[in-house]
């Protein structure tokens, strides 16, 4: 079965759909990852195929302060260019990364089944809960319910506008208003979801897709001190200096403990910068994080979910230092569940206190296990996939 994994190029969404690849590779199927090329040569030396993802590039007409409109009136262009090249790939069912909206768009016009894939918590709005993003927990009480209920008012007309423009775009390449129902893989950890009464009823969450980019691995500095992670975020809306400041306050002169430090990320402080800073026993550098994380006590990171995954799936605790998008979200959620703590704004003395206070207590660790756990819940994505395939396979032809 030939399967088109489509994506944007960015890491936290890019990865994923590597990871997904390798995943139907082991078991005989033939993925083809479409994307930005950026991470071209980093998937070919794992064997996976990489086709240019076209039309990527904003055209000058292109309203990208409107988030509706860069999503939908691109993705329509983007699927449109898509189609055909879906079909001379063979491509028999697409899994649509949940912004790219242009896979499913693109495997609808060239008759072919599709899911959608969320590299992260679900993140459509609930009638039980404020609006996702606000990092807020459910209301109690009919205050609580109340509270709720306006915030979600408030938000939803900005939703009610998307859909709209969704609309709009999707008939203007042929396509009905809507999808319709649609198959969902939720590519998370079950502790990290949150209740919700209304789930979908075609949603499976199948666990974290994590991928590393690189094969290298990164020393770990010698000693019995606690080692502590800094892995700086990948994306565009993490906060800015994470990696010199999480540097000073781990230093001697804010720390009141000795630590061991692996900064891991794909741009790292040089050594200069590690001096300047007066703290001692640190590796920087771009390995591979998984091994990392496995000998960490604790990982400071910008609360993306690759990383939270990561760490959390190993039964680490983190410090977060969210940026913008869903890593406010995503870093609410962790100290809810008493697996980390959040730091915002990013200062060296609050960043100290925080990592102090979760070496020195241990419900952190046993949180973050409570999360790995639940890692026995998920589902395998490989059959869920493969019966999309099936549902719209035309009679005669095989999967």
């Amino acid at each position: 079965m030939v399967v088109g994994l489509v994506t944007g190029p960015e890491a936290g969404h890019a990865f994923p759909a590597f990871a997904l690849a390798e995943k139907l590779a082991a078991v005989g199927h033939s993925p083809i990852v479409f994307t930005g090329m950026r991470w071209f040569d980093a998937a070919a030396r794992r064997g996976i195929q990489v086709i240019e993802l076209p039309a990527l590039d904003a055209d000058i007409s292109d309203d990208d302060g409107d988030a509706g409109a860069k999503l939908s009136v691109r993705a329509a262009r983007m699927a449109v260019a898509l189609a055909p090249i879906l079909v001379a790939n063979r491509v028999q069912v697409v899994v649509s990364d949940v912004i790219t909206v242009a896979g499913g768009w693109a495997a609808e016009l060239a008759g072919i089944g599709w899911v959608e894939c969320s590299p992260h918590p679900l993140y459509v709005q609930s009638r039980g809960l404020p609006p996702i993003g606000a990092g807020m927990a459910r209301g109690d009480g009919p205050l609580g319910s109340l509270r709720d209920t306006v915030l979600r008012a408030s938000s939803d007309r900005a939703v009610r506008r998307g859909r709209r423009q969704r609309s709009v775009a999707r008939t203007s390449i042929g396509l009905p208003p809507d999808s319709g129902e649609f198959t969902r893989l939720i590519a998370t950890l079950p502790g990290l979801e949150v209740y919700r009464p209304d789930w979908p009823a075609d949603a499976y969450l199948i666990g974290p897709l994590l991928w590393e980019p690189t094969d290298d691995s990164l020393s770990v500095p010698s000693g019995d001190e606690p080692l502590v992670m800094v892995a700086p975020s990948t994306a565009a809306i993490g906060a800015a200096d994470m990696a010199s400041v999480a540097l000073t306050a781990l230093s001697p002169a804010n720390l009141d403990i000795p630590v061991r430090v692996a900064i891991s990320g794909i741009t790292t402080p040089s050594e200069k910068e590690i001096r300047a800073s007066g703290c001692v026993n640190v590796t920087a550098g771009f390995g591979r994080q998984d091994e990392l994380v496995s000998a960490a006590d604790l990982v400071i990171c910008g609360g993306g979910h690759g990383m939270l995954a990561k760490a959390l799936g190993a039964g680490v605790p983190v410090v977060t230092v969210p940026g913008g998008g869903d890593q406010w979200e995503l870093a609410s959620r962790v100290q809810r569940l008493g697996a980390g703590r959040l730091v915002r704004p990013l200062a060296a003395e609050s960043l100290a206190a925080a990592v102090s206070e979760i070496l020195a207590d241990e419900s952190f660790v046993a949180a973050a296990r409570r999360v790995a756990a639940s890692a026995a819940e998920v589902v395998d994505p490989v059959p869920v996939i493969e019966r999309a395939a099936a549902r719209s396979a035309p009679s005669g032809r095989g999967t």
